[in-house]
């Protein structure tokens, strides 16, 4: 079976100034596929922002730019998608999601996909 890093962003914006629109600028770039989820619907940078997980997909890595306050509605989709890892990006800081899903065999990190891509460590 071929390694994907399939990515989902969380949190994803329009916003070019905003973080989660670097992220997938910058994912895209390095030829990463990258699906998209959030409120403002519309495409950035050749991508669509859905509300809906992608589903018969697999995905290696779920990057999360949401406040805490937002991400528990998302928990149970998140461990159906099975994903390798979790990246809590700066401000999306979860102790208690973190936990769940570590304890659900998904790796999580609190660490910059920004920076992880930028250092080649992604």
């Amino acid at each position: 079976m071929v390694k994907t890093k399939n990515t989902l962003v969380l949190g994803a914006s329009l916003n070019e100034s905003r973080y989660s629109n670097k992220a997938i600028q910058t994912l895209n770039l390095n030829k990463i596929k990258v699906f998209a989820i959030g409120k403002s619907l519309g495409e950035t940078h050749g991508i669509k922002i859905q509300s809906d997980f992608p589903k018969d997909i697999l995905i290696d890595t779920v990057t999360i730019y949401l406040n805490s306050n937002f991400q528990d509605q998302y928990a149970d989709r998140i461990i159906d998608l099975s994903p390798n890892r979790v990246i809590f990006n700066p401000g999306a800081e979860n102790p208690k999601l973190y936990n769940l899903f570590l304890s659900k065999g998904i790796k999580c990190e609190n660490s910059c996909t920004l920076v992880l891509l930028s250092t080649k460590q992604y």
